[in-house]
């Protein structure tokens, strides 16, 4: 079937493009943690590089049978250029997107997502899309939490990791289409009629305070 399309399904509050179009900051030589962390909260890349979108399909975006998400938790310098993601990240709209084809079903897995910025309290909120090659397109939206884990390689040497937790993902259903904003900690969602997602003959608004456990 078609690649699934989620772009034209959300739409990104204005206030937040230039922060969806930043690019990581300048400067040379290995970035220290600090900035790393700087960066992947101001754009949602890593060293320069995006996070991949099947992050979001292992945070339980691709495990539609469970009630909740079993991994929580990536070290984004381990996972950016990785084989477990090595495919080809796109970019069209804002949206950056993964394909995988399984040859056995012979279908094309889609991971979506979309950054939408960072909270007051310094929270990551993204909205995903996931397809399992089927006609549904299923988006949630994530809060995550990013911090530096230090920890050792392979060799034995101290090595920082960035670690990328998932705290709370909310589905917002199939074929959604809508907005998300940003108002210092506190997330708002307005889904628009006409899809599975919304039923309904009016524009659904919901909000909610994003915070740590």
């Amino acid at each position: 079937m078609p690649l699934p399309t989620p772009f034209a399904r959300f739409a990104a509050v204005p206030a937040l493009a230039a922060m969806l179009l930043a690019g990581p900051p300048a400067g040379a030589g290995e970035a220290s943690s600090e900035a790393r962390l700087g960066e992947l909260r101001k754009s949602f890349t890593l060293d320069g590089q995006p996070v991949p979108p099947q992050v979001f399909r292992d945070f339980g975006d691709g495990d539609l049978a469970d009630s909740g998400a079993i991994w929580l938790t990536v070290d984004l310098r381990a996972a950016i250029g990785s084989n477990l993601y090595f495919a080809d990240v796109t970019t069209r709209e804002g949206w950056r997107t993964q394909v995988r084809h399984d040859e056995d079903t012979k279908l094309d897995e889609t991971s979506s997502y979309r950054f939408v910025g960072t909270t007051k309290d310094k929270l990551l909120i993204a909205v995903s899309a996931f397809s399992g090659g089927g006609s549904g397109m299923f988006y949630t939206l994530h809060v995550m939490d990013a911090a530096i884990a230090p920890g050792f390689d392979n060799d034995g040497k101290r090595y920082d990791r960035i670690a990328l937790t998932n705290l709370r993902s909310l589905a917002l259903g199939d074929r959604w289409n809508g907005t998300v904003a940003i108002d210092g900690d506190r997330i708002t969602v307005t889904t628009e009629p006409g899809t599975p997602a919304n039923t309904e003959d009016k524009t659904q608004t919901a909000s909610f305070t994003a915070e740590r456990p």
